[in-house]
């Protein structure tokens, strides 16, 4: 399944590059991607023969993104019999327990280790569904590569397809647990913000004013607490949007980061391996049966002891 995306160019834009509005249009992807896609002529345009990288848009410009499998090509991804826990599975799809560590998808830097390439060992139908250069098959959304928790996968094209109306649609439901490094002012918040790249460090995500795109998080505090004499927070959060980095982003703005966060978290004094942050329950109707359907996480074990090492009860 080809994936075909058209904008149309907006006030707010005008007099961008090309490249530069793609990337912040879609920060899943990096500028250089789209410098790519616009050389070899996967972006083009009805005001523009051809469309190149220097090309400064004007309003109500419109163009066509024909997104390309990356670096790497999925048939020359290995397969992988790595661990992983399946919450369920049919013939549609299948949900996982995206353990901590584990990246989803093939990218620079990590072709090999990836859920997709564990995903090949264990269900070798992936290769007779998707197409030979697919490097995200199944794949309609994502955990970081520190984040564990439910993580839905389709089992070929026409779920891929259903599965991403869903999302896009916003009618799959994720909630997350997560420790925070301090003591949040309100008992629960709704968060809503635009989210972009960050104008530095491209690397990272932040809360713009213009050119990012909705980010809604809501919170609640489980439970306050002190580890080695740090106040620390348990919430349970819940996302209704889908943005890079949302949860942490959001959390980091609000002073209270994910405990372990090495990007967003600032300086803190406990030693923690990772972001602890826990995709515990995603909530959707079936792509094909229209049922509905819950799923829950258990905890990883570092998750588990963290909470069991709380000292003093807030």
């Amino acid at each position: 399944m080809e994936n075909i995306k058209k904008i149309k160019v907006d006030e707010s834009q005008v007099g961008k590059r090309i490249d530069k509005l793609l990337s912040e249009l879609y920060t899943d992807y990096s500028r250089s991607y789209f410098q790519n896609l616009v050389k070899n002529n996967f972006v083009t345009s009805p005001q523009y023969t051809p469309v190149v990288n220097k090309l400064k848009v004007m309003k109500d410009d419109e163009f066509i993104i024909k997104f390309q499998a990356t670096e790497n090509k999925f048939v020359h991804i290995k397969p992988e019999p790595l661990d992983f826990d399946v919450l369920y599975k049919d013939k549609s799809l299948i949900v996982i327990n995206k353990p901590p560590g584990m990246v989803v998808h093939p990218a620079a830097g990590n072709y090999t280790g990836t859920l997709v390439n564990a995903l090949l060992a264990y269900d070798p139908e992936f290769t007779k569904s998707f197409k030979s250069d697919e490097v995200r098959p199944g794949i309609v959304h994502r955990l970081d590569k520190e984040t564990s928790g439910c993580l839905v996968v389709a089992r070929n094209p026409s779920v891929h397809y259903k599965l991403a109306k869903l999302f896009e649609q916003r009618n799959i439901e994720k909630e997350y647990a997560t420790i925070v490094c301090g003591i949040p002012q309100k008992p629960k918040a709704r968060l809503v913000s635009l989210i972009g790249r960050h104008p530095v460090n491209r690397k990272k995500m932040a809360i713009v004013s213009r050119n990012g795109k909705q980010a809604i998080t809501e919170y609640e505090v489980i439970e306050r607490f002190e580890i080695e004499g740090t106040p620390c927070a348990f919430l349970n959060v819940k996302i209704m949007t889908g943005r890079t980095h949302q949860i942490r982003v959001h959390l980091a703005n609000e002073k209270i980061p994910v405990l372990g966060d090495k990007i967003y978290g600032g300086k803190q004094n406990l030693e923690i391996d990772r972001q602890l942050l826990h995709a515990w329950r995603l909530s959707l109707k079936h792509p094909i049966t229209g049922k509905q359907m819950d799923f829950e996480a258990p905890f990883p074990k570092d998750f588990d002891e963290i909470l069991k090492s709380k000292q003093i009860e807030m």
